[in-house]
């Protein structure tokens, strides 16, 4: 999973850098998405693997921040992100006449910014509050990397203040953003007047939201749960779900369904190929010369 993560979200990323036709507020929020992609999966999953194959299981404490801080940066700017490109695709099929005019690109660039910016904030305020916990019962971390509602299961003070303020981000962060997802493929499916082109909108946008909804409802599932009924097995495979298992999904559905970025490859390919041809038949041309001659 993590190799076609690695290679499925490069992929897109050369696509859209080397085709001028690609270079739109979709494919540039999609780069984006698969930039935040490639950097989530990278902090979490190869500690897993190292974990698997090694003996050694144990993490510094300076690696344990670095990865809640970092894994915290990128799932909200994840989460923030999914409900922009939903919100850009919204005014593209509702608002054609004015779609240049909206998403220009400086407006672009800020939507692309607003999830890194509500990331810092709120992973700094998460991972500051978490490390200031007395971590007196045990220093075994019952999940597969350093996250947050592990870590208060190993407070030995009542972490009641912590509990609030990840319940109040996420919240915030992920609720909304889903509403705003939802909300706005609603709406595309209502604009669409045509039975054919409203089944294909649906289509497309019941695959999104089926990988929205994973994404979002396996956080949702993680950081609004109450502590009480918090389990480590089933939160384990929750964390799986959102840190290997959607940036893998992601390049599938949002881009290699894609017409445009199909006929890009293909055309990218297919050009490779002729050059390469006419490379090694100019060469046998000129050892046939050679040998004539």
């Amino acid at each position: 999973m993590y190799m076609f993560t690695l290679a499925g979200n490069c992929l897109l990323l050369i696509t859209v850098r080397l085709s001028l036709e690609l270079h739109t507020p979709m494919y540039f929020f999609l780069s984006s998405l698969s930039f935040i992609d490639i950097c989530f999966s990278s902090t979490v999953v190869p500690v897993i693997l190292r974990n698997t194959l090694s003996a050694n299981k144990s993490i510094s404490v300076r690696g344990c921040v670095f990865q809640m801080f970092f894994s915290l940066v990128l799932g909200v700017a994840e989460c923030i992100l999914l409900a922009v490109m939903a919100y850009d695709r919204f005014v593209a099929i509702c608002k054609p006449l004015h779609y240049n005019v909206i998403m220009n690109m400086r407006f672009c660039i800020i939507l692309a910014i607003i999830p890194w910016i509500f990331g810092l904030i709120n992973s700094f305020i998460q991972v500051s509050i978490t490390w200031q916990l007395p971590f007196c019962r045990s220093h075994h971390l019952n999940n597969f990397f350093c996250e947050v509602p592990a870590f208060l299961r190993l407070s030995c003070r009542d972490p009641w203040l912590n509990e609030i303020a990840m319940y109040v981000a996420a919240g915030i962060i992920v609720l909304c953003s889903f509403l705003l997802t939802l909300i706005s493929y609603v709406f595309i499916i209502i604009k669409i007047r045509s039975s054919q082109g409203r089944e294909k909108a649906f289509s497309t946008c019941a695959s999104h939201l089926t990988v929205v909804s994973l994404y979002y409802g396996t956080i949702i599932f993680m950081y609004l749960k109450p502590r009480s009924v918090y389990s480590p097995e089933i939160g384990k495979t929750m964390s799986i779900l959102y840190t290997a298992v959607t940036p893998m999904l992601n390049p599938i559905i949002y881009s290699m369904r894609n017409k445009d970025v199909k006929d890009t490859i293909k055309i990218r390919l297919s050009k490779k190929s002729n050059h390469s041809n006419k490379k090694h038949g100019s060469k046998t041309l000129s050892k046939f010369r050679r040998f004539t001659d």
